[in-house]
């Protein structure tokens, strides 16, 4: 009997201590930021949440990837804090945050130049973007109808839930991409790709492909790009290309927060617009926020 006994304190002991154990999330949540979303942003941001940390002990921020798509459904359902975003939110997903009760606080932290890459033995350094578009589609399936050489063209690309496969598609494709490009799980899968292909092009961040020197990593050659034919065509690998618009492919990227941010989580938020958090970005290969976003920024009040 006082075996039984024991056996059920000991049971109700257990189940108090896992209460108590979901309870201090939600009662101290300001001290644990959960960031999903966007695998363009993540090396970038995990760094950014990193040097944070180390400035406010006791704050634990957990990032992970799995895409934009993934990132803004968890927000609208409430199962992350912040959702890192390489593209705006769509129609479908402002609406289903409506319904949800969620009221997404746009937040831009960076600036992107998403960069065609191809392996370095290809003697192709320029398209414009009208060929790249024509390119993804499935139109140009050799390199020669390009003035490269006689290879046919090998297309790596993202998964849908990906930001930057619905930027890319949105902005430069202007249609839908060839069945026969590679669907790859990330940026570094299709860097890894190209490496490997010398019939490859493929899309990605710059920060993936680029150092903070500006210096373009071993293995994959970036191709400059022009508005048109009558245009000069431009690298992504310069900062002052990118910052000024005269690199046609470039983007903000995005966090969208559950509400305007308090606490900790405007903390963060503050840090990663602050002139060292600016420096973070610039070292993982991403460029500053533009002018015009951050004045954005600062008329939401951040």
């Amino acid at each position: 009997m006082m075996k039984q006994s024991m056996k059920g304190l000991f049971s109700v002991l257990s189940i108090g201590c896992l209460g108590i154990f979901f309870l201090v999330p939600l009662a101290f949540g300001q001290n644990m930021i959960q960031i999903k979303g966007s695998d363009s942003e993540v090396n970038v941001v995990q760094k950014l949440a990193e040097v944070f940390m180390q400035k406010n002990p006791g704050v634990n921020i957990a990032v992970t990837g799995g895409g934009s798509g993934t990132g803004i459904a968890a927000l609208i359902n409430k199962t992350t804090d912040i959702a890192n975003s390489s593209r705006e939110m769509g129609p479908k997903e402002e609406e289903a945050a409506k319904k949800a009760g969620v009221s997404p606080f746009r937040v831009v932290f960076a600036t992107d130049g998403i960069s065609a890459i191809i392996h370095p033995d290809n003697p192709i350094s320029k398209l414009t973007l009208e060929q790249l578009g024509r390119i993804f589609k499935g139109e140009f399936k050799n390199w020669k109808e390009v003035g490269g050489p006689d290879m046919t063209i090998s297309l790596y690309g993202r998964q849908s839930n990906s930001g930057t496969y619905v930027f890319f598609r949105e902005f430069v494709v202007k249609g839908d991409y060839s069945p026969h490009k590679k669907m790859m799980n990330g940026n570094a899968q299709i860097v890894e790709g190209i490496q490997r292909d010398k019939a490859g092009i493929g899309y990605v961040a710059v920060g993936y492909v680029v150092n903070e020197k500006g210096e373009v990593r071993p293995g994959a050659k970036i191709l400059s790009i022009a508005n048109d034919a009558q245009s000069e065509a431009y690298s992504p690998a310069v900062m002052e290309n990118v910052m000024s618009g005269k690199y046609p492919i470039s983007r903000p990227l995005n966090q969208y927060v559950f509400g305007k941010p308090s606490g900790k989580l405007l903390d963060f938020v503050k840090f990663e617009l602050s002139p060292e958090g600016q420096e973070i970005v610039r070292k993982q290969g991403f460029f500053p926020v533009q002018k015009h976003w951050m004045e954005f920024n600062r008329k939401q009040g951040i």
